[in-house]
């Protein structure tokens, strides 16, 4: 009969030990440890050569949504386990749930739901779909030898849980989502994943800081980790792949939330782009690259009035406050421009939030564009901007460039860096530009 290799782990930081202690050495809480079941004995691994191991192409599963399908390399991978996270209220279970309905068209699909009830569920789906596929099973359960009877009896080829976080087993005295059971339960998981080739989805809450909820090796033991972001009343969610090994981190998928559930969008960048029937001052267009290669084109609005307080109003959404500040500084430093008489409301279309530094001319010439009354919407601008006024190179020019011409735009204000890497079409303009201060001559040289 083999030992127990270990007996104690810490419910608040899953620390292993072989005898009972009083305060756990790395978390330092107390009381904390508890007795926990036996290991699971590893079956057909042990001296396995691997050139004996048989080969086969990959068998990917169609979630139904294309973009899903190019985040994940091509679908979800047969035998893997993908974790699925983010706000409540953000759509993960509708997401979910949609894909329980496309997949279940041709395989076998379990639900199981630990936070909702079949009546719920049943309601969620009814607007969802009106015939609900017959290879779609659902149960209501916390358990999870229970859910390993249904799964054993039903075999199918997709199963989900919502969330991981409610699950529990008998074998460990804690309460559900403590980092024990996650930890045993997880084992249990993965166990059946690889032992019986099945396709497994997990629902992962987050904590306040934005992080999973539970021990870090729970993003570890998954093979791909999504992210479902946005504000919850608004209309776009953003599906992110944090972790995937079997395909790029390099993408993302942008849908919206309607009454039939979400809904993906082939052309992401016509979604944050204002329809207008003439030129504003103030608003310019970003092809951003926020996460992957894949422009995405937002808009930057840009509102400058003369301020009646003692202290003018700075406001910002969607770019960080400090960069917005450091940009008005430049611009009043190398245009020579008086902007603490004036107030200055920033905001990017569509509740995008731009974190990377391309932004920072096109956030001058939209302050510029707005206090001169001077309509730029029509051009396309990316750069980094230095303290000396110096625009610099950002990743990726050519792909920002490509993606905006393929939309439409013709007008170009980009580093001058750029300028010997391109192939000059007579039908695009280009203003290239080494140093803050030339904006000022371009802008009346080109009248625009």
């Amino acid at each position: 009969m083999n030992k127990k290799e270990v007996k104690y782990r810490c419910k608040e930081c899953g620390y292993e030990s072989l005898i009972k202690l009083g305060k756990c050495p790395n978390c330092g809480t107390w009381d904390s440890f508890e007795e926990i079941g036996e290991k699971r004995e590893s079956f057909n691994n042990i001296n396995l050569k691997l050139k004996d191991i048989k080969t086969e192409e990959y068998t990917r599963i169609n979630t139904g949504f294309s973009e899903l399908d190019e985040i994940l390399g091509g679908g979800l991978m047969k035998g893997s386990l993908s974790l699925i996270s983010g706000e409540p209220g953000i759509g993960k279970t509708t997401l979910l749930f949609q894909i329980a309905l496309n997949i279940s068209k041709k395989k076998k699909v379990l639900y199981v739901s630990g936070e909702e009830s079949t009546l719920q569920i049943s309601s969620r789906v009814k607007r969802l779909v009106n015939d609900i596929p017959e290879n779609l099973f659902f149960m209501y359960e916390n358990e999870i030898q229970n859910i390993l009877n249904v799964i054993e009896n039903i075999k199918p080829d997709v199963f989900i849980i919502d969330s991981i976080q409610v699950m529990k087993t008998e074998n460990i005295d804690s309460s559900s989502g403590s980092p024990s059971q996650v930890r045993f339960i997880m084992d249990i998981i993965t166990n059946l994943i690889k032992e019986n080739n099945i396709t497994g989805l997990i629902v992962g809450h987050i904590t306040k800081e934005g992080d999973i909820a539970g021990p870090k090796m729970l993003e570890h033991i998954v093979d791909t980790v999504l992210y479902l972001e946005g504000e919850r009343y608004q209309l776009y969610r953003i599906l992110r792949c944090k972790k995937n090994r079997f395909g790029s981190t390099q993408d993302l998928a942008i849908f919206t939330m309607e009454e039939e559930g979400l809904k993906e969008i082939k052309n992401p960048s016509t979604l944050f782009l204002t329809k207008r029937d003439k030129e504003i001052p103030g608003n310019i267009v970003v092809p951003v690259i926020e996460s992957g290669q894949k422009p995405l084109l937002v808009e930057v609005q840009t509102l400058v009035i003369p301020t009646y307080y003692p202290q003018p109003k700075r406001v910002s959404v969607g770019i960080d406050f400090t960069r917005v500040s450091i940009m008005i500084a430049i611009l009043e430093k190398h245009l020579n421009t008086q902007l603490f008489k004036y107030d200055i409301f920033v905001n990017v279309t569509g509740g995008i939030k731009i974190e990377e530094r391309a932004s920072d001319l096109p956030l001058i010439i939209s302050i510029y564009s707005s206090i001169n009354n001077i309509p730029v919407s029509n051009y396309i601008s990316f750069g980094e901007v230095g303290l000396g006024g110096e625009i610099r190179s950002v990743s990726l020019m050519k792909k920002r460039i490509n993606e905006s011409i393929k939309l439409g735009f013709k007008k170009f204000i980009v580093p001058n860096l750029l300028k010997n890497e391109l192939k000059l079409n007579k039908e695009v303009e280009f203003v290239f530009l080494n140093n803050i201060s030339e904006l000022k001559k371009v802008f009346l040289k080109k009248g625009v």
